[in-house]
C-alpha cells in the first residue's frame, strides 16, 4: 500500500508539471489549490448506515490535477490531507451524568477521479466518480463527561497499526487503533466557473476502520464522508 500511494504521488507530480508547461485558459485545466468541509461519519449497521446524529464536522486540504483526456471528460488525481471519524454523545452537558467522545483521525488522501463536464454559458457543471486510498497520519481520540457530577476528561493521539487490507493478515486486533490504510469510492459535483469552483463529494469507505472488527462482509465500521469544497486554480 505504500508503495501504491508513492506511485499516485508520483503520477501527479509528473502529471501537474507536464500539465504547467502550457499555461491553461478558464477551462482547459491545471492546477487546483482545494479546500473545505468534511462531515464525517461512521457506518453501524451490517447495510452501511450511520447514526447522524454522530456526524463530526472536519476538513480537507490539498491540490488536484484538472487534466483534459478529451471534449468534456477530465482526469482529476489529487493529493489531500483530509479529517475522518465521528462522535458519540449521551445526555447533555447540564445533567449530572453525561459522556461524549470523538475520534478525528487525519489521512493524507489519494483520489483518482473520471470526471465529464457539461458547459453552462460561462461556468461547468461536472459529475464524477472514482477510487481512492488513504493512509493515516495523525489524528485525536477525545473523551469528556461527567459521572454524578464529577467531571472527566482525557484526550490521546490516535495510533495506527500496520494492516494490509489486501490480504487477511491482522496486527494487535481490536479497538483501541485504526487501521494506517483505508480505500473506497468518491462521487462528486459540481460547478466550475474557470477560476473558482465548487463541489460536493460523498467519500464511501471499503476497509473496516480496526483490526478484528467482527464479520466483515457487511457494512459496519467503515468510514463515510460528506465534503463541501471551494477550488481556485492556480
Amino acid at each position: 500500500m505504500k508503495k501504491t500511494i508513492m506511485i499516485f504521488s508520483t503520477a501527479l507530480f509528473f502529471a501537474v508539471s507536464a500539465n504547467a508547461q502550457v499555461k491553461p485558459s478558464a477551462n482547459s485545466g491545471g492546477l487546483i489549490l482545494k479546500g473545505g468541509v468534511n462531515f464525517a461519519n461512521i457506518s453501524i449497521t451490517k447495510n452501511g448506515n450511520v447514526d447522524d446524529a454522530n456526524s463530526l464536522t472536519s476538513f480537507h486540504a490539498g491540490l488536484v490535477a484538472d487534466l483534459p483526456l478529451s471534449d468534456g471528460l477530465w482526469l482529476q488525481p489529487g493529493l489531500l490531507l483530509t479529517g475522518k471519524g465521528s462522535k458519540t454523545l449521551q445526555g447533555t452537558t447540564n445533567d449530572r451524568s453525561y459522556y461524549k467522545a470523538t475520534s478525528n483521525p487525519l489521512y493524507v488522501e489519494l483520489p483518482v477521479n473520471l470526471v465529464g463536464k457539461i458547459p453552462l454559458g460561462t461556468s461547468n457543471l461536472f459529475i464524477g466518480a472514482g477510487p481512492y486510498v488513504a493512509m493515516g497520519v495523525k489524528g485525536k481520540n477525545k473523551t469528556e463527561g461527567k459521572i454524578f457530577g464529577v467531571a472527566f476528561n482525557n484526550e490521546y493521539d490516535i495510533k495506527y497499526s500496520n494492516d494490509d487490507p489486501t490480504t487477511s493478515y491482522e496486527e494487535n486486533a481490536g479497538y483501541g487503533q485504526l487501521k494506517k490504510f483505508d480505500y473506497g469510492l468518491n462521487a462528486l459535483a459540481g460547478l466550475d466557473f474557470g477560476k473558482f469552483m465548487l463541489s460536493a463529494n460523498y467519500g464511501l469507505g471499503l476497509v473496516k476502520i480496526n483490526s478484528g472488527a467482527s464479520n466483515k462482509a457487511d457494512d459496519s465500521n467503515k468510514h463515510r464522508v460528506v465534503s463541501v469544497s471551494v477550488g481556485v486554480k492556480l
